[in-house]
């Protein structure tokens, strides 16, 4: 595809028709796609659709965009969130998921029991330990990237920037700022990256603040997670969020393993 053949405008307008999809509105817009829900017209249902902009219609950047498709069925969990589709309609790349009800970002913004909030770490746990059982580095653990489903079911979402382990990892310090880990913004990711990304998504689930950096402990909001979790789960955040990559857990499954054997309980 040339660059003329691109579609010329930016967004896709309401009631716009891509093949058997309706535009309803714009959920969210990044430096490199929107999202948009939609209608599909045969299934009767509502999804979800990630559209590159124009502008990024290229071979790299469609090359992404296929390898997001292909990782997310490779990482078929209740946690994931899944592909439902991928596929060019009038030009566009389009890829289909189910559609959530909100974010977990949109739900931080409201009062939340504690119990629900590790519930939401459990799953959050699970979904990128299952990541890293793949050999999957997400690279960009958010709660923009958590989206909630009926029963409080939890989903990760949008492996864009992730990068499959072999024997080397060659990536840019893409991600999101505010959750980058020290060595993935040096253009160094590991497993560890996601383990410290996680561990500011957790301690602001439970603090209503995020750490910034140099992220010295205790971060602000201590007092109120202190209220909230026993010592031992306070110690288990803590090494989540060890600036040094070698003193955090060494991936994800280390770290769920570590939650469950602590046996958090409430106060």
């Amino acid at each position: 595809m040339t660059r003329r053949e691109l579609p010329g405008a930016r967004f896709l307008r309401v009631r716009q028709r891509l093949g058997k999809y309706r535009i309803e509105r714009r959920i969210s817009n990044g430096p490199r796609a929107a999202v948009y829900r939609a209608f599909d017209t045969i299934h009767g249902t509502k999804v979800a659709l990630k559209i590159p902009h124009p502008e990024c219609m290229d071979d790299e950047n469609l090359d992404e965009f296929r390898r997001e498709a292909r990782l997310s069925v490779r990482m078929e969990h209740p946690n994931v969130l899944p592909v439902q589709n991928a596929c060019f309609i009038d030009h566009y790349f389009v890829i289909a998921m189910p559609l959530g009800i909100e974010t977990l970002a949109d739900r931080m913004t409201r009062r939340m029991s504690t119990t629900l909030a590790l519930d939401f770490t459990r799953q959050a746990l699970a979904a990128v330990a299952h990541a890293h059982s793949r050999k999957i580095i997400h690279c960009d653990v958010k709660p923009e990237n958590f989206i909630i489903f009926d029963d409080n079911r939890l989903r990760i979402s949008d492996f864009g920037f992730s990068k499959v382990v072999v024997r080397t990892v060659k990536a840019s310090g893409s991600g999101t700022v505010g959750y980058l880990a020290p060595e993935q913004a040096l253009g160094r990711p590991m497993f560890q990256s996601d383990v410290f990304s996680l561990g500011l998504v957790i301690y602001q689930l439970f603090s209503g603040q995020l750490p910034e950096w140099p992220h010295k402990w205790p971060p602000p909001g201590y007092p109120r997670i202190r209220s909230k979790l026993r010592p031992k789960v306070l110690w288990w955040l803590k090494k989540a969020m060890e600036l040094r990559p070698q003193e955090r857990f060494r991936n994800a499954v280390a770290m769920e393993n570590a939650f469950e054997k602590i046996r958090i309980k409430v106060r």
